[in-house]
């Protein structure tokens, strides 16, 4: 067999034309109409919230809210007081850096008082977040028993704990919306987003989702920042609680706030790839087939499926 050989022959560049290149990419991106709209001017002393720093606070979170599973696993009943006491300390120093970041980047002007004042705001949200950490577990703990009794797959709820997306992004979600009733600026969507890269599943922070809440698979599940969820609500992978429109303002700009999202009652299943679209209602006990729109409001104990062809 005839080996056929290709060459390619190596382009030379002037090593004048080579530095004349760069100067002339360097001179677009530094010109001021280039960056105008996506650069963000650190002011001395103040950083933006970091992801890594925002992964470490959730793995702590994790580590307080499910003792064992995760962070040290050789913890028991007699040094988990000790243990939880550490975290706790180390979430607080932490949590406060990252409102702090939060907080500055969203600040209008630039004065070491206004600084010293936002340091201050955010160790206190910083408090009043941990104080709320058991109440989060209680509900955390609906969660987890919600998606091991509707799963036959499931064998235990340790395996639910360790192995279930759904726990994951919702735990994310529930850490996030709870810095977001403190008013922390940005990491509440920065964390959301983070679970939304790892497992498929988009939780804004701020919607409303009450307790026994699970999602089986979850893959592709969108949940609008305006949603209110009831208790005891079951999703499946591809659900979408969306938005049906966006009206604009005079300058033709979407009008930020507006209530655009489902509520979905107490008790309501919601099988994959449906999506329900807008301010509406559905009502509790209901059952929404997969693969379907729904624009409109459904009755309690309704059951929305596919007409057969």
């Amino acid at each position: 067999m005839q080996t056929i050989s290709l060459h390619f022959k190596r382009i030379q560049m002037n090593p004048l034309d080579h530095t004349l290149c760069l100067t002339q990419v360097v001179d677009q991106l530094s010109n001021s109409n280039s960056y105008q709209e996506l650069f963000h001017e650190q002011r001395d002393g103040e950083l933006l919230p970091s992801a890594k720093e925002l992964n470490t606070i959730i793995e702590l979170c994790r580590t307080i809210l499910f003792p064992g599973y995760f962070g040290n696993s050789s913890i028991n009943s007699r040094t988990i007081k000790y243990h939880i006491g550490v975290n706790v300390e180390s979430l607080l120093e932490l949590l406060t850096d990252q409102i702090f970041a939060g907080l500055c980047f969203t600040r209008r002007h630039n004065d070491q008082d206004c600084r010293e004042v936002k340091r201050q705001e955010a160790a206190q949200k910083a408090i009043s977040f941990i104080t709320k950490l058991p109440e989060m577990r209680h509900t955390l703990a609906t969660d987890v028993k919600a998606a091991y009794i509707s799963d036959p797959a499931a064998q235990s709820v340790g395996e639910v704990i360790c192995c279930y997306p759904a726990i994951r992004a919702i735990s994310n979600y529930r850490i996030a919306h709870e810095l977001l009733l403190l008013g922390a600026p940005l990491i509440p969507r920065m964390i959301t987003e983070m679970a939304h890269s790892e497992t498929g599943i988009d939780i804004h922070p701020g919607a409303q989702i009450g307790g026994f809440f699970t999602i089986d698979h979850g893959t592709g599940v969108v949940i609008g920042a305006t949603t209110i969820i009831g208790n005891n609500v079951k999703l499946y992978q591809g659900v979408t609680l969306g938005a049906k429109s966006f009206p604009l303002d005079e300058n033709n700009q979407p009008i930020k706030g507006i209530l655009r999202h489902p509520i979905i009652e107490d008790d309501v299943i919601i099988y994959s790839n449906a999506t329900i679209l807008g301010r509406i209602r559905i009502g509790k006990g209901a059952v929404i087939g997969g693969n379907i729109w729904v624009t409109e409001d459904v009755e309690s104990n309704s059951r929305i499926v596919q007409r057969k062809v």
